[in-house]
């Protein structure tokens, strides 16, 4: 994969351009797909492309996750916002369930012009040549999403957007909420030195994988759709997510132990190809940034109702859930805090910690 994204940055390389603006708005996304949705999603994907029209400006909208999610919900609402803004001349076609490929598959699209766009967080743009940006997906860096969003508005994160158009990716709203990660178990976990020796599932990352390590846990990288086996043959003693994605994974029939630590505020991004954004006129550029920043603002209103409905069926559904004390989280970022010294591991600048957490008002 590695040789994969290479050859892509190689080509992009001899057409970049630089876009009018930096990154607009003020946020690893899985797939929570239930049985049956995909069929679903893929009639109403071909209702919706019998019906545009044939001279719209047409942009693919790609993503691993249900179209019943809150973040489909969301595209759904950014696809009525661009078609009304643009009297109908341009419009979202809408690809859920991975319809298009993988995040991979779909970024190399983008890095040769593509009308694709798809959902996309620091971590995986760190390994697209902008390793800063990988800071973002650290355990324990942010207390509350206004410092999220504070972040997002900063000058340091310009600048990383800024870097990221180079490589000739563009994007076009920051200011999703995915959700907050927590640590679904098959045994109790009600402080950090629970998770001790316990093999955790993680995303295939490397600033995931470590970020766990530090916590006294094993790291385990694989797929999402093997988690649930994993889990029920004991291969693994738990996963982590937000609670859209454990529910919507049934994870919590074979994991009975949930502690809501919110090791990460996964805020995520979409993103386009920076030719096929600047190949629009300034009047279209602004139409496609303000539908996505409005249906962010939905999407996040959305999230929340899902999120307390999901941990109420959790409870009603024989889960143990664990809501730690602030001296129990303090311990957690404690035992995290040495993540944050393993910047020449990650290629990150000097100083990076410290520089983001200023950006994000923390200091």
């Amino acid at each position: 994969m590695k040789m994969k994204k290479i050859t892509a940055l190689a080509i992009v390389g001899s057409m970049a351009t630089m876009s009018l603006t930096a990154c607009s708005g003020s946020s690893a996304v899985e797939t929570t797909a239930a049985a049956g949705t995909t069929a679903v999603a893929e009639d109403a994907t071909t209702a919706a492309a019998a019906e545009s029209n044939q001279d719209a400006i047409v942009l693919q909208v790609a993503f691993e996750n249900s179209i019943s999610e809150p973040i489909g919900q969301g595209v759904e609402k950014a696809q009525e916002l661009l078609k009304e803004k643009s009297g109908g001349s341009m419009e979202i076609q809408i690809y859920p369930d991975s319809q298009l490929g993988d995040k991979s598959s779909l970024i190399d699209s983008m890095l040769l012009g593509e009308n694709v766009c798809t959902v996309a967080d620091g971590a995986f743009y760190a390994d697209y040549g902008v390793p800063d940006f990988g800071i973002v997906f650290g355990p324990f860096l942010f207390d509350s999403w206004d410092q999220c969003w504070a972040l997002v508005e900063s000058d340091w994160y310009k600048e990383q957007c800024d870097k990221l158009e180079e490589k000739g990716l563009k994007l076009v709203a920051s200011n999703w909420i995915y959700g907050e990660r927590h640590t679904l178990t098959t045994v109790p976990v009600n402080t950090v030195d629970d998770l001790n020796g316990l093999k955790i599932r993680v995303p295939s990352n490397e600033i995931q994988s470590k970020g766990f390590d530090v916590l006294g846990a094993t790291s385990t990288g694989m797929a999402l759709g093997d988690v649930y086996q994993a889990l029920q043959t004991k291969t693994i003693d738990g996963a982590e997510n937000p609670l859209a994605t454990l529910y919507g994974r049934k994870l919590h029939e074979v994991a009975k132990y949930l502690i809501l630590d919110g090791h990460v505020k996964n805020f995520t991004t979409w993103v386009v190809s920076a030719d096929w954004f600047n190949g629009l006129t300034e009047e279209q550029q602004g139409w496609v940034l303000d539908s996505f920043k409005e249906a962010g603002e939905y999407n996040n209103e959305v999230q929340q109702v899902a999120d307390a409905e999901y941990l109420q069926k959790m409870k009603d559904e024989g889960v143990t859930v664990v809501d730690p004390s602030e001296e129990v989280l303090a311990a957690f970022k404690e035992k995290a805090q040495p993540f944050y010294d393993m910047g020449a591991d990650f290629g990150w600048s000097d100083g990076l910690y410290d520089t983001v957490k200023k950006a994000m008002g923390a200091e």
